[in-house]
């Protein structure tokens, strides 16, 4: 990547960043901009963008549960919404062969079918992205997403099997081996420690994955994604998954740039592309309407369908392979690239606003609920109790077990991710499964004012965090809250929004250390304690 390729992204991302949305946006635009001034993605950048690619979709895999793929929200809304977009997309596509718009000219159903088969996949890319900077990979509506995500890529991979002429190497069924190198891979995995030995393996494992996947005529793509769902769920790959967090951001950044390196827009391509984007939000209410029939709240629903307000890379990738078949002119090319970058930009601030556009349209939204509900996604109530903790994660559970020496049993953790949920069950621990950032949630509690002593709000996303401490402040001023942050520049926001106490996790960790040293040696735990006197 060209230093000043580097220096156009940052300037745009960082500008884009002060604005409040994503520095993907800033990234998009640097490919426009520099495609403007004469310059070219070239072999090794594209190399960068794969890269970064296949990292994303090896550190999906390894937060995927698989059982949680056949489930109908997940399989079932996948296949029925790709369906019906197929069908009525394509027959608006091959409506507008017969008007002036010169990019639909020519056009016959089998090749409208083909396009509007590229627009009916979301981007995996941009989801993923947006569920990381939320903290919400692990969420209900993330899973749901993610698993949408991975269905349709599965849908993709079939597709380019077949239309590439090409059949899989009869050596692909040896690829079952995989299952058997599981334990080895793992034990490499912890013996390689915690520096750049981790990082560098996780950097082999994915590209070894593709590479051999690519071997025997398969998309490399889908070897990333299934090793990573293959070494799923042991407790190193968590591990693994935040080692090569930034390698895999630094890449994407590649992948952004190419967009906007594809092609140069003019009126006609813009206008087409354009129109294509007034088809997003019927693809997302369809979503909507799929996910609330299986089931799923209407909050649930409304955070997975804005997350998948998108389309697809893999529309490049249909509209190179029309191109060299003589489906398409090369212009689609060009049209692709705009309406993926337009979704983007769309769905970006939506986003960003999810909670908001919910807890303002909550009523409308309900009333196309079922009555049934799944049963991991039921709003609870947390009872009458002194003490409640916000996320269960490493520090979460640490405050629990803290409060719960103080006040027993009457102390509940909270967190969105079942599989913790169930653990600290498992342990003996008072643990409910809610999503603190939940607005029906936060209706449907029952705080016992009087009673409460403390809310610790330890999640490890910041806006989850400020969005709970309103609540709490705004319903029961009364009821102390403390929160961790891990900025200093975010202690008065949450200040502010009426938060007591904030820690800073980095800087509290120390204080921490030293207080239990000193209290283990007064009690005597320690040897030397006349040190202390």
């Amino acid at each position: 990547m060209d230093i000043i390729m580097i220096v156009v992204a940052f300037v745009l991302g960082f500008f884009v960043k002060q604005m409040g949305l994503p520095p993907l946006l800033g990234f998009l635009a640097a490919g426009f901009v520099l495609n403007a001034f004469g310059f070219q993605g070239g072999e090794n950048l594209h190399q960068l963008a794969d890269a970064g690619v296949l990292l994303l979709l090896f550190t999906i895999g390894l937060k995927v549960r698989v059982k949680s793929l056949f489930g109908p929200e997940i399989w079932a809304v996948a296949s029925i919404h790709m369906i019906v977009t197929v069908v009525t997309l394509g027959s608006f596509i091959y409506l507008l062969s017969y008007t002036a718009l010169s990019a639909f000219a020519g056009i016959d159903w089998q090749v409208s079918l083909l396009i509007a088969f590229a627009l009916s996949f979301s981007s995996t890319v941009f989801t993923v992205k947006v569920m990381e900077e939320k903290g919400e990979m692990n969420s209900k509506h993330g899973r749901i997403a993610i698993g949408i995500l991975i269905i349709q890529d599965f849908f993709a991979v079939i597709f380019l099997t077949f239309s590439s002429g090409k059949i899989p190497s009869p050596w692909a069924v040896c690829l079952i081996v995989l299952l058997l190198l599981r334990k080895p891979i793992l034990a490499l995995l912890t013996r390689s420690g915690h520096g750049e030995l981790l990082v560098l393996l996780g950097l082999i494992i994915p590209i070894a994955g593709a590479n051999l996947f690519e071997l025997v005529g398969l998309k490399p793509d889908l070897g990333a994604l299934l090793i990573g769902m293959l070494l799923a769920g042991h407790p190193k790959t968590s591990e693994l998954a935040k080692a090569i967090l930034n390698f895999k951001d630094f890449l994407l950044v590649g992948f952004f740039l190419t967009i906007g390196l594809s092609g140069l827009p003019n009126l006609a391509t813009l206008s087409v592309a354009a129109l294509l984007v007034l088809v997003i939000p019927v693809k997302v209410a369809l979503f909507y309407l799929l996910l609330t029939r299986f089931k799923l709240r209407a909050r649930t629903s409304t955070l997975s369908s804005l997350s998948l307000a998108t389309y697809s890379e893999f529309g490049l990738i249909i509209g190179a392979l029309g191109a060299s078949k003589g489906w398409l002119s090369n212009e689609w090319l060009v049209i692709f690239a705009l309406s993926l970058s337009l979704t983007f930009i769309l769905a970006s601030p939506l986003n960003n606003a999810s909670y908001a556009i919910y807890s303002r349209l909550h009523q409308l939204l309900r009333h196309f609920e079922t009555e049934e509900r799944l049963p991991d996604d039921k709003v609870v109530s947390v009872g009458d109790v002194d003490g409640i903790v916000f996320g269960m994660g490493r520090i979460g559970e640490a405050a629990y077990e803290s409060l719960s020496k103080r006040y027993g049993k009457r102390v509940i953790g909270v967190d969105y991710d079942i599989e913790r949920v169930n653990e600290h069950k498992a342990a003996g621990s008072n643990v409910i499964q809610a999503d603190a950032t939940d607005h029906d949630f936060w209706e449907r509690i029952q705080i016992q004012g009087s009673t409460i002593k403390m809310v610790m709000l330890a999640m490890p996303n910041f806006e989850a965090n400020l969005y709970a401490a309103r609540r709490i402040h705004g319903a029961y001023p009364e009821i102390n809250i403390a929160a961790i942050v891990a900025f200093d520049d975010q202690i008065d926001v949450l200040r502010e929004a009426g938060v007591d106490m904030v820690f800073n996790v980095h800087k509290e960790a120390g204080t921490g250390f030293a207080d239990h040293v000193c209290a283990k040696m007064q009690q005597g735990e320690i040897a030397h304690p006349q040190i202390l006197s």
